[in-house]
C-alpha cells in the first residue's frame, strides 16, 4: 500500500479530493499487468471509497487456497462472477507470491507421493521454524516475473502451488478453460480483460455514497 499512498499524495497535490483510492488501485492493477506484458483494458471510473473497513467481511468474501471448484463457483457467483471469470481471474497467480504454509510445502512430513508443485514449493520454500510460516513461494514457478498464460500450462503439469489452484484442471467444469487458456494467451486476454471490468464494477460506491479518501489508508 505505499505505493498507492504514494500515488494518492501526487494525485492529491495536483487535483485535490476528486480521484478515490478506489479508482488508484483500479488503474494501478491494469498498469501492473500491462507493465508484466499482460493486455490492457479500459477501466471505467467514478468509484468512491468506504467509510469502513471490515477484516470479518473481507475474509468471507476472499476465497481461501482450500476451497475446490464447487466453493469457489459459488464464491465468485455471490459476486456475479461467471466460472469463465473465475478461471480467467485466476490466472492473475501468474505473477505474486503466496505464503508456504497454503501451499503444504512448510509441512515437516514426507509423504512419498506428491504432486510436482508440493516438489517445486518445498524447493523455494524453507522448512518452517518455531510456530509461525511467513516464507513465500512465487505462484507461478517457470515465469514469476511476467503476465502469461504459465499459470495455466503448470496447472496442466500438476504445478498449481494452492490447492485451490490445481483443482481447475482436476475438474470437468472448469478444466476445458484450462486447457483453452494453456495453449494461448488470446484467449485468456480476452477473458481476463472482460473479467476484471466486472470484478471491478461489484457494487461500487458512486454519486453521494462514501468520500473520496485524502489518505488511502484511513477516513477523512
Amino acid at each position: 500500500m505505499n505505493v498507492i499512498d504514494n500515488i494518492k499524495a501526487q494525485v492529491e497535490a495536483v487535483c485535490t479530493q476528486t480521484v478515490s483510492c478506489a479508482d488508484i488501485l483500479a488503474v494501478a492493477a491494469r498498469d501492473s499487468v500491462v507493465t508484466l506484458g499482460g493486455p490492457s483494458w479500459t477501466v471505467p471510473l467514478g468509484r468512491r471509497d468506504s467509510t469502513t473497513a471490515s477484516l470479518s467481511l473481507a475474509n468471507s468474501d476472499l476465497p481461501p487456497p482450500s476451497f475446490d471448484v464447487a466453493n469457489l463457483t459459488a464464491n465468485f457467483a455471490a459476486k456475479g462472477l461467471s466460472v469463465t471469470d473465475m478461471v480467467a481471474l485466476s490466472g492473475a497467480h501468474t505473477i505474486g507470491q503466496s505464503q508456504c504454509r497454503f501451499s503444504g510445502a512448510g509441512s515437516t512430513t514426507r509423504p512419498t507421493s506428491v504432486r510436482p508443485s508440493q516438489h517445486l514449493s518445498r524447493a523455494n520454500c524453507p522448512r518452517p521454524t518455531g510456530s509461525g510460516d511467513s516464507s513465500l513461494a512465487p505462484l507461478d514457478t517457470t515465469t514469476p516475473n511476467a503476465f502469461d498464460n504459465a499459470y495455466y500450462r503448470n496447472l496442466m503439469s500438476q504445478k498449481g502451488l494452492l490447492h485451490s489452484d490445481q483443482v481447475l484442471i482436476n475438474d470437468g467444469r472448469t478444466a476445458g478453460l484450462v486447457r483453452t487458456y494453456s495453449s494461448g494467451s488470446a484467449q485468456f486476454n480476452r477473458d481476463f480483460r472482460a473479467a476484471m471490468v466486472r470484478m471491478g464494477n461489484i457494487s461500487p460506491l458512486t454519486g453521494t455514497q462514501g468520500q473520496v479518501r485524502l489518505s488511502c489508508s484511513r477516513v477523512n
